[in-house]
């Protein structure tokens, strides 16, 4: 795959991943929404078709990483880095673009949601946060759910049959909502660098009304602990199999 084949591939499916999760967090959390209410399950579902929809139409052309977790797992195995820093910079770029159409999408909401006399926050559509914030327990948590991701991709290729059936990305699809169900509890499992940095940039510099203060301060876990977990995964990956 050339370099602009990965690029371009990435920036779409990372794009299209996170219009799909940022858009069902906020078609549950924003007023006025349809969705308003529906629930954790929903949540989990719909950042589970945000992975079959995004890898799908990224496969082609990149494979479909998605998530510098999984790319820095599939380094660490493979031994080849060439083209690491134009998979992240893809997903970093797609990321941030995904969030900018779930603002547009769910722009009158945004609008509307600023002049109810209790607006709803909004950090928490583009970004994750911990229900108990304990740094180290939170980092745990994301180096753990990492791993439960990354480590069965991984394992996923060396069934003969999955990956040239595409069959591959439906199952990835499903451990994601596996995974919300039942390790997101905690941080909101971010799993993801780009997943969670990029929408908490877009979120900082877009016109969003009243959307308060962005929090930084635990915005470094989202990031260090899925990286942790995936070259966690590509080192016992690459030991055990």
């Amino acid at each position: 795959m050339s370099n602009g084949d990965v690029f371009v591939g990435e920036v779409i499916g990372t794009a299209i991943l996170i219009l799909f999760g940022a858009g069902v967090v906020a078609a549950v959390v924003l007023n006025y929404s349809k969705a308003k209410d529906a629930g954790w399950v929903v949540i989990a579902f719909g950042w589970g078709f945000g992975v079959l929809a995004g890898a799908y139409t990224a496969a082609p052309l990149s494979g479909g990483h998605l998530n510098p977790a999984v790319t820095l797992g599939i380094a660490i195995d493979t031994g080849d880095w060439d083209q690491v820093h134009i998979y992240v910079a893809g997903q970093m770029v797609g990321a941030f673009l995904g969030a900018v159409l779930c603002w547009l999408v769910y722009f009158a909401q945004f609008q509307a949601n600023a002049e109810d006399e209790i607006a709803q926050p909004t950090l928490g559509i583009f970004s994750t946060a911990p229900e108990i914030r304990n740094p180290v327990a939170n980092l745990i948590t994301e180096i753990i759910a990492t791993v439960g991701l990354v480590l069965p991709i991984l394992a996923f290729g060396l069934t003969e049959g999955l990956g040239q059936s595409g069959t591959a990305i439906l199952i990835v699809a499903f451990l994601v909502v596996g995974i919300g169900l039942s390790l997101g509890g905690p941080t909101g499992y971010a799993i993801n660098p780009a997943r969670d940095l990029g929408p908490r940039i877009a979120h900082a510099v877009l016109p969003i009304p009243n959307k308060g203060t962005s929090d930084w301060s635990y915005s470094w876990i989202p990031v260090v602990g899925p990286l942790i977990g995936g070259a966690l995964s590509g080192v016992v990956f690459n030991a055990a199999f």
